[in-house]
Parts: structure tokens; sequence; C-alpha cells
């Protein structure tokens, strides 16, 4: 069978990982970035190079595009390839507001061009685990789920501006990770609260954020988010998913059952010997699941997608998991006016 060509939007770090897959998993045809950094990798690659994505577009015809472009420009740029009728996968966030994210998935709906956002963790076997306990009913009807993202972003990541500005703090590009996989485990939410704090950075953007979830079905959520904590408390390096992280195994987040409990990414599942009491023994059962990358998995997903499968997550996914993030952002810092 012929490979599907391949046209990658964006040569930063996660659309130079892409390259990587698009080259191992399907055909590479074009890199489209204005950087020189990217001319330089698509004549190493010996792919077709342009600064313009319109321009690309007219010149050759791929079967998918992945969209790895900066968060405010998702939105042009998926909707020129859904008018195109060309599959796509968008990085996550999917747009960079509410009323974009609609857009997108709107016009998807109405072309049935299949879209595909970039929220990677879901396709970790950890998570396909932990979601087939959860809709086995091994743990009952779910209560409550609690996360946690804890660790220290060093002084020099923020050597970016944008990384200290509106939409850059760990709400958007942090946060909207977990608060995905919380939807994907315990359903749709209902509503959101939260309190955000900016006070140990002194940035135009969180630091910190407590918040608080009520899922449609009725559970209820709390999530801690810090990048200002020293601390292993983050899926980033208790799941092991990503090699440049040091993994500290042990739970980010315990998702709680009226007949059991779980814990992940460390796949522990609590249950009483007994009856249900805290008289009886509580001991936990050890899952196991056989570890693989999760953009490599995402990657060979997106080649189904384009042959028909349905998206493991869909434009209006993405657009939900969006929204509750934006709520988060409403939460006033200090020492600003609401």
């Amino acid at each position: 069978m012929n490979k599907p060509n391949i046209v990658i939007f964006g040569a930063g770090l996660i659309g130079q990982r892409h390259v990587e897959q698009a080259i191992a998993q399907a055909k590479l045809i074009a890199i489209v970035d204005p950087s020189d950094a990217a001319r330089v990798l698509a004549e190493k690659h010996g792919v077709a190079y342009f600064a313009d994505p319109e321009d690309c577009l007219a010149s050759v015809t791929p079967d998918g595009v992945i969209v790895a472009t900066p968060n405010h420009l998702h939105t042009e740029h998926a909707l020129m390839c859904i008018a195109r009728g060309i599959p796509v996968l968008i990085e996550k966030p999917i747009a960079d507001t509410l009323e974009n994210a609609d857009l997108i998935a709107s016009r998807a709906k109405a072309a049935d061009v299949p879209v595909l956002v970039g929220h990677h963790r879901r396709h970790n076997p950890i998570v396909a685990c932990a979601k087939a306990q959860i809709d086995s009913g091994a743990l009952g009807d779910i209560v409550a789920v609690n996360g946690q993202f804890w660790l220290y972003k060093p002084d020099d990541y923020f050597q970016a501006a944008w990384r200290k500005g509106p939409g850059a703090g760990p709400a958007m590009i942090n946060f909207i990770h977990d608060v995905d996989l919380l939807r994907y485990f315990c359903g749709n939410i209902a509503d959101v609260q939260a309190m955000r704090s900016n006070i140990q950075r002194g940035q135009d953007v969180e630091d910190t954020a407590a918040i608080m979830l009520r899922f449609e079905s009725g559970a209820l959520g709390t999530f801690s988010m810090s990048d200002s904590i020293a601390a292993p408390w983050s899926w980033e390096m208790t799941s092991g998913e990503n090699p440049i992280y040091p993994h500290r195994p042990g739970p980010c987040y315990t998702i709680g059952g009226t007949h059991a409990s779980l814990s992940v990414p460390d796949l522990r599942l609590w249950a009483h010997d007994g009856p249900r009491s805290w008289w009886t023994d509580i001991n936990a059962t050890q899952l196991s699941v056989e570890h693989a990358d999760s953009l490599v998995r995402q990657f060979a997903h997106f080649l189904a997608v384009i042959n028909g499968t349905p998206p493991l997550v869909s434009a209006q996914e993405g657009r939900d998991s969006l929204a509750a993030v934006l709520d988060v952002l409403t939460a006033v810092l200090p020492g600003t006016k609401g």
C-alpha cells in the first residue's frame, strides 16, 4: 500500500517530533514554517519547503496535514485544510478561543472532514487501561477525582517572552492535557471554579491554581496546579511518558468510585477484601500494561483517521477541553481587576 502524503505546518519542538513520525510511518512531502531552521530541516530530509501554508497547498496535494503552529494560527490553518477536504491533526489547544474552536468543529462537520486534536496522552496504553477499568464498572459509580500538576520550571524556561504572557501559563500549556484526561475518565464537565495566583513568579500569567470541577454525572473533582513547586507529582514525572523528564513512579490522579478507587498512572486498583467498610482491610491490585510511545501511537491513529477511522479526540472533544481551561483563566489574579 502507498503511504499517505503528509504536510507539517510548524517546525518547532513538537513539529519536529511529527516530522520524525511522518518519515517513519508515512511519506513527508513538505514542511511549512517561515524560519530558516525549518528550511534547513526540509533540506535535510529532502522534502519541499514553504514559508506560507497557502503557497504549500497551492503546490502539493497532501492526504493529511499536521498543524503544529502557534495557538493563534490554529484556526486559520485548520480552516484552509478543511476547505480543501484535507484531514487534519491539530496540536492542542484546538484554538485560541472558544469561538474559533466552535468554528473549526462546525466547518469540519459541514464538510465531513475529519479533525484529530493532539491530546496525545489519550493514546498512552496507561490511559487506555485506566479507561477500560472505569468503563467496565470495576470502580462502581465515580464519586470524586483528584489531580495534581506540581513541578518546578527553571528560570531559563521563561527566557522566551511568550511564556510569561496570557495563555502561556500552566493552565493553557499543562492543565489542558490533564483536564482532557479527567474528561476522558469521568465525562463532560458541567461547572468549573478556580482561584489563580502569580505571587511566586510575579508574571502576567498564573504560576499556581486551585480548581474545582463538577461533572455532568454528578462526580466532583479537585485539581492543584503549580509550576513553582519542587515536587514529582505530575503526569510528566510519574508516567515516564517522555524521557526528557526524570521518572518518579507514583500517582498524579486518584479516581474514587463506590466499589473501588484507581490511582493513575501507577495503575493501582484499591478495593476492600470483604464488605465495603472502613472496618474492612483494603488492598491494591497492580495493573500492568505494555508501554508504548503515545506520539507514535497518535500518528498511527491519524493515518487511520485519514482512511476513515473516527478520531479518538474529535474537534468537539478538543473544544470541550479548551472550554474548561478558559473557565480557569477567568479567575482573577491577585492585584488585578476583575
